[in-house]
């Protein structure tokens, strides 16, 4: 299942939409001597090659600038849940003797994230391969956590832009006075809002990106390293529950029974955790990011007709970006929810399981 986070842009008609209206009010207000200065304004706007959309950029880009973006980190190249893994086995010298016991084969299966096909009996006749797992789910999740703060920051700059926007159109209707200075409050408070959440989401970033260079040992010899643009892919059916089920009852058949029963309960919220985070991966891409969709078109179509106002607009990107930070927040728990039930069933024991706590909370620290 590939979830596309590809909303609608709206924005070369918002731009227009916001110039325009900013020209027209300034018409309205206009001196009569300066009429034709202000048209021979308007009409070298017209001769810009997207005409007032470009005006726009112009002013953003000089007068109210977003907070800006951080360039993307070179170096050390972690693209892959394979990349990252075997980046943290080379940093715990001790595992090299398990890593040869396990063979080439099963080396790479356990690197791919492909547990399930390992044989659950190797932990009993491999000296050291619960480490050599525990290390690396432990750097498959800080890695997951990295990738998805950083991906949702991208949504983030796209509310602060659609916020900014709103208050430079209110602060220019209530210079003309035709807006109180209570609306152009509301509308900055939005602005105000959206900025410093943003600030937050970097925040939470760097610091996802910090705890991966800590987790594979690498501090002090990176300060960043190169991650993906996105999430992995999202599997589109769940494997059949009576196969891991099966691996499960393996597993416990070669315990203590107190053990044994401990193992059952780990699998069975761990099992709990990956089909609530997968059905909520399913409604995010089934439902509401295609009735997000629906309704940006739909409230593009009702401007494009002079139904809707450039506020509408502004509003769905806004409420557009936040369906796609949930979408990615959900998406993040799919996988580490996953992570957790792929080492159960070799035999591990998490502290604790991924709390389905939101999407919004992309840019907050998760707590597993």
């Amino acid at each position: 299942m590939t979830l596309k986070f590809k909303p609608r842009n709206v924005w070369p008609v918002i731009a227009c939409g916001l110039v325009s209206m900013s020209l027209a009010l300034a018409a309205q207000t206009t001196p009569p001597g300066a009429e034709a200065d202000w048209r021979s304004a308007n009409d070298a706007v017209g001769q810009l090659k997207r005409g007032h959309a470009d005006a726009l950029k112009w002013e953003q880009a000089n007068v109210s600038p977003s907070l800006p973006q951080s360039p993307v980190p070179v170096g050390l190249k972690l693209l892959t849940i394979e990349d990252v893994t075997r980046q943290a086995w080379r940093a715990h010298r001790e595992l090299v003797h398990p890593l040869s016991r396990l063979g080439t084969a099963n080396v790479a299966l356990i690197a791919e994230g492909r547990w399930t096909e390992v044989d659950p009996g190797l932990q009993r006749r491999v000296e050291g391969m619960d480490e050599l797992l525990e290390v690396a789910v432990l750097a498959r999740k800080a890695w997951l956590q990295a990738v998805a703060t950083r991906q949702a920051l991208a949504q983030y700059r796209a509310a602060l832009d659609a916020a900014e926007a709103a208050r430079e159109l209110g602060q220019r209707m209530v210079n003309v006075g035709n807006w109180s200075k209570l609306k152009q409050a509301q509308v900055q408070l939005v602005q105000s809002s959206a900025q410093m959440n943003l600030v937050r989401a970097q925040y939470a970033a760097d610091q996802a990106q910090a705890s991966l260079i800590k987790t594979l040992g690498l501090k002090g010899q990176y300060a960043h390293v190169t991650l993906p643009d996105a999430l992995p892919d999202v599997p589109q059916q769940l494997p059949p529950i009576t196969a891991w089920q099966q691996q499960a009852l393996a597993i416990q058949a070669q315990l203590p029974e107190v053990e044994g029963m401990r193992h059952q309960a780990n699998f069975d919220m761990a099992l709990a955790a990956y089909q609530a985070s997968h059905a909520l991966v399913k409604g995010t891409r089934d439902e509401v990011l295609k009735l997000r969709e629906f309704i940006s078109e739909e409230t593009l179509l009702h401007y494009n007709g002079m139904l809707s106002s450039v506020w509408d607009l502004l509003d769905q990107s806004r409420n557009q970006s936040q369906a796609v930070i949930d979408a990615i927040g959900a998406q993040r728990d799919l996988w580490i929810s996953e992570a957790d039930l792929q080492w159960v069933l070799q035999g591990g024991e998490p502290d604790s399981f991924v709390s389905l706590g939101g999407g919004s909370e992309a840019a907050a620290s998760a707590a597993h």
